[in-house]
């Protein structure tokens, strides 16, 4: 019997390639760069399997092109990069990496609140172009944590660890947004929901954990950055279209906001050249937030095992659209 065809879009830890190698023929996109899509398509004409990243636009065009495709497993949590409803129409299944990363983007999440609030990297900057001359008073002056108010934008798993460390660690007071309240921060953090014009107007620290949808996209732009306070620190670990960025650009240059970190960004990579970047009071990780060995690890073995069971006809560990097992391509 011969052995299921794969894709590889980008190399990915060998605790995952190597299981697929195992029990599939294996063609890896070799360069840094993502595959552009017309060649994304082409390599995966005759294939059974994908695994794609959040920088493969997986959509009709490529599902049509790949007759033989049964199974998208995506290096990721998120899928906004894969159209979810022409694959369950095709019967192509769809995976994805969830949980594995909880701990270390909200790792990722709290390291920006701390390096936005006491200025870490402009101070640092300053220091290495020899701007650091003697201990000043009035030098580098951040903000305090302890005690302060910290606004869950999107109370998931994420969320949860992000408010966990920042609640234990400086006993700061929790409130947050979610469709459905959360009996666990309630219970644990004594956190209280509250509705998002509230959030903005409480909160000395805003952290971003929201999904991207059509009623999430621009959440925050202007409005929403006049509504918080001056002293304000914001931090995005979510996605980048969810900000507004020429709005988050002048919140910072004009005082409107104190700071701001963010992991993800519209486009990504940002440009050299952007307004971000020249803001002292902006710290922007390249999308860093999974970005540790134990946890990309745990991605690819959940990225192998949703491969392995799509091109076996076997229900996938961690299913997106398990709608299309009714019609599951052969």
């Amino acid at each position: 019997m011969p052995r299921p065809k794969v894709f590889v879009a980008r190399r990915i830890p060998d605790e995952g390639l190597s299981a697929i190698a195992a029990a599939c023929d294996v063609d890896v996109w070799p360069d840094r760069l993502p595959p552009p899509p017309d060649a994304l398509r082409d390599r995966v004409r005759d294939c059974d399997g994908l695994v794609s990243l959040l920088t493969d636009r997986v959509d009709a065009a490529l599902l049509d092109a790949a007759p033989r495709l049964k199974v998208v497993s995506n290096f990721a949590v998120g899928f906004n990069n894969v159209d979810v409803p022409a694959c369950t129409q095709r019967g192509v299944c769809v995976g994805n990496t969830p949980g594995v990363l909880t701990d270390a983007t909200a790792d990722i999440a709290v390291t920006l609140l701390l390096n936005a609030a006491r200025r870490i990297a402009e101070s640092a900057a300053d220091a290495k172009a020899g701007r650091w001359l003697t201990w000043e008073p009035l030098g580098w002056l951040g903000q305090d944590l302890v005690g302060r108010t910290l606004g869950i934008v999107g109370m998931g798993r994420i969320g949860f660890a992000t408010a966990k460390r920042l609640h234990h660690g400086w006993g700061m007071k929790v409130i947050y947004t979610k469709r459905t309240p959360s009996a666990e921060a309630e219970q644990q953090l004594g956190a209280r929901r509250v509705e998002l014009d509230e959030l903005l107007a409480q909160s000395d620290y805003v952290s971003v954990h929201a999904d991207l949808n059509p009623t999430t996209k621009g959440l925050f732009g202007a409005a929403q950055f006049k509504q918080m306070k001056r002293t304000a620190v914001f931090v995005n670990t979510s996605r980048g279209p969810l900000v507004d960025q020429p709005a988050l650009a002048e919140a910072l240059r004009s005082g409107t906001i104190f700071a701001a970190g963010l992991d993800v960004t519209d486009p990504e990579p940002l440009p050299p050249e952007h307004e971000l970047y020249a803001l002292p009071n902006c710290v922007i990780a390249p999308h860093v937030a999974s970005a540790t060995i134990d946890t990309r690890n745990a991605m690819a073995r959940l990225c192998a095992n949703n491969l392995l069971a799509g091109v076996r006809g076997e229900p996938l560990p961690h299913w997106v659209n398990p709608d299309a097992a009714a019609a599951r391509r052969k």
